[in-house]
């Protein structure tokens, strides 16, 4: 049994205190390695018998049961550099390195699409349709993947925004937002505070939010209206990237396809441009 993978399945089924359990669990385990079930309750304002109901409801015996699990899985985890790098050890000892990897990758994207519903889908492909404008920001290891999402966007839709807080003026960004505009937040543990408050700005301010994340006890949960499990937390977030790029194209190709009218205007506006002064075609020269 892997404790957080428990937590995740069993989390909508809890009860608002087991909630806040299961919550101050992830983020300090440490405490419950050492603290009675007492202790860990007045700390975030909950009774004892709640927190215990919270082991029975992960399907535990019991907190003794629960302390043992968090000082042998949270306690000891390696980092996801360290899992990254566990995992491809394993790989190494087999023949064919290459393809041992991406089938690897095969299986998370198998794996993600498990993890997602195909309403949920429907309703993000609908809603990037019909918004007026589209804003997306993702840092550290989630930064290619907003980039990347936020240029196609703009390529086959149009008013889709990269929001960088190295760059942007972030109070007036988020002032222009409302309830016309979608804020999609990618969030990879290790979480970024500065995503999850631009989100919670950005739901204040009026805006649709989907979060697109790792886990569903992420702290995007928070703010977001649609949220969008695409890669175990258990695993390193390098690994991440396939399954999410996946995703993301899957996003892409359901926008195009729904709307393809206004596909095929910005289609033909790309083919007007004289593109010989940007780009060069295999073995060209330069201008």
């Amino acid at each position: 049994m892997i404790l957080k993978e428990a937590i995740e399945k069993e989390f909508k089924n809890l009860s608002k205190g087991q909630r806040k359990a299961a919550k101050y669990l992830l983020d300090n385990p440490k405490e419950f390695a050492v603290k009675s079930a007492g202790e860990i309750g007045k700390r975030i304002g909950v009774s004892e018998t709640t927190v215990i109901r919270f082991c029975y409801s992960i399907q535990l015996s019991g907190y003794s049961e629960l302390q043992k699990m968090v000082r042998e899985q949270l306690l000891k985890a390696n980092s996801t550099l360290g899992q990254y790098l566990s995992s491809k050890v394993e790989l190494a000892e087999k023949p064919e390195f290459l393809s041992s990897v991406m089938e690897k990758d095969c299986l998370h994207i198998r794996e993600t699409i498990q993890n997602i519903s195909q309403d949920d889908f429907d309703v993000l492909v609908k809603r990037l349709i019909k918004t007026k404008k589209v804003y997306v920001t993702g840092l550290r290891s989630s930064f290619a993947a907003a980039s990347w999402l936020s240029f196609t966007l703009g390529v086959v839709r149009g008013n889709a925004k990269l929001i960088r807080p190295d760059t942007d003026d972030l109070l007036l960004t988020i002032s222009e937002m409302d309830e016309e505009a979608t804020f999609i937040a990618i969030s990879f543990d290790r979480y970024m505070k500065d995503t999850i408050k631009m989100a919670e700005l950005a739901k204040k301010q009026g805006a649709y939010i989907i979060g697109i994340t790792d886990s569903a006890i992420a702290p995007i949960k928070d703010h977001a209206d649609l949220l969008f499990q695409i890669h175990s937390s258990e695993k390193s977030t390098i690994d991440a990237a396939p399954a999410l790029f996946s995703f993301l194209n899957a996003v892409i190709a359901g926008v195009s396809i729904q709307d393809c009218d206004r596909f095929q205007t910005r289609k033909e506006q790309y083919e007007k441009l004289e593109s010989e002064h940007f780009f060069i075609q295999p073995g060209g020269k330069m201008v």
